[in-house]
């Protein structure tokens, strides 16, 4: 009779634990998004978020386990992210949060991110400042995941295809920097200053003006008058003042550098043209085949979303399958064991072969930079088009110089 009931009661044991393991099988994995849902350059990460995750829940989600997007507009604002992100944790209970292109933003939410001991992915921030304080601090601040370039690898970026286009073929042999006032922007700065001499190119002017700056006039009188070949741009919070007011004003000097703005496919028309010959560098372009995956992504994002993403979109759809990589390598979404998996992570993507730093590098947590890994791509806007300039085995076209602007003298 005991055998009978003990048989009973271990039969009735291990069906409730396979329904409970099924059910927790079951349960979605949920990613949070706090983005700018209004900016240029932020619309695309809740889009390419939500785009990656239908991908893969239309192919059985992970393990069985579909994603679920829960997005948040943060209006730019650091505060407003902030309570997002509390909202996201405690009330929404996602188990991640890919988070914002503004530095400052992810900046403010890496504390959190420490203290509810939730991973934090930013696919567009730069400033060093995030993925070092992961390394001055790693117990406290392994949680964030700088999942996109530093602002010192974006300087050389730039400063490498400077270096092989616009030195090699235009023979050009000065630069003035001019960027907006902003965290991300000060170690970009500084990095510009050591890698473009290195490039050939001599810094004659340095110029940050405020992102409120409504006449850029008198910045390009001063940078004018310093002669020099190029100017090499730091901005991301602005980009259609000073990009109409350099074309409408016939700045003779040819404009490159970083432009987050610029990687946006609406950037044509949100500039009314004013963008035609701004070189700008970026993660990917929509007709560049980095990867195998870039032009499908592309394609499908142009076709659904109206345009092509921004950069910050591909490196959002990018953190979205790796992540559910990691939730599949790591067997659960606990967070000390999704860390674990994400900083294994080795993936190619739309933008190259993804990995990250490590926790005794400086630059813990942020993606690599390099011939092999991550680099870029140097882009023109011709004609209403971002055409591909560098480097030479994506290119699809060649620099095309705007009438006022004119090669460097040999």
């Amino acid at each position: 009779m005991f055998d009978k009931v003990g048989r009973i009661l271990c039969a009735a044991v291990t069906a409730t634990l396979v329904l409970n393991a099924s059910a927790q099988a079951a349960d979605p994995i949920k990613i949070g998004v706090i983005a700018e849902a209004q900016s240029v350059a932020g619309a695309s990460i809740p889009q390419a978020v939500q785009l990656a995750a239908d991908e893969i829940n239309a192919k059985g989600g992970v393990d069985g386990r579909m994603i679920q997007v829960v997005t948040y507009d943060d209006k730019s604002s650091a505060a407003d992210a902030v309570r997002a992100f509390q909202r996201a944790v405690s009330e929404d209970k996602v188990q991640l949060v890919i988070a914002s292109y503004i530095s400052e933003v992810v900046l403010a939410l890496m504390p959190w991110a420490a203290r509810l001991k939730t991973p934090l992915i930013t696919p567009g921030a730069a400033s060093n400042e995030i993925s070092v304080n992961v390394h001055k601090d790693y117990a406290r601040n392994k949680y964030t995941f700088h999942g996109y370039l530093t602002s010192h690898a974006l300087a050389q970026a730039v400063c490498d295809s400077a270096k092989e286009t616009l030195v090699g073929l235009l023979k050009a042999k000065s630069a003035a920097i001019m960027s907006e006032d902003a965290a991300w922007t000060r170690p970009l700065d500084a990095a510009y200053e050591e890698c473009l001499p290195k490039a050939g190119l001599k810094v004659v002017e340095h110029v940050r003006f405020s992102p409120d700056t409504g006449d850029f006039t008198p910045i390009y009188n001063k940078i004018e008058a310093a002669k020099p070949d190029l100017i090499v741009t730091g901005i991301a919070h602005v980009g259609v003042q000073p990009t109409v007011q350099w074309q409408n004003q016939q700045v003779p000097i040819a404009m490159t550098g970083i432009s987050g703005q610029a990687t946006s496919s609406t950037f044509w028309a949100n500039t009314n043209g004013g963008t035609q010959g701004v070189l700008f560098d970026s993660v990917a372009l929509p007709d560049v085949a980095l990867t195998e995956k870039t032009i499908p992504f592309t394609q499908t994002f142009t076709k659904r979303f109206g345009g092509a993403p921004s950069y910050a979109g591909y490196m959002a759809y990018d953190a979205t399958y790796y992540t559910a990589e990691a939730v599949k390598w790591a067997g659960s979404t606990e967070a000390d064991k999704l860390i674990e998996a994400l900083e294994k992570t080795d993936y190619t993507g739309t933008v190259g072969r993804i990995t990250f730093y490590g926790k005794d590098e400086t630059f813990t947590h942020s993606i690599q930079y390099g011939p092999g890994l991550m680099t870029s791509v140097l882009g023109q806007w011709q004609s209403g088009k971002q055409v591909a300039i560098w480097p030479a085995n994506v290119a699809t076209g060649k620099i095309v110089l705007p009438p006022a602007v004119k090669p460097a003298v040999q």
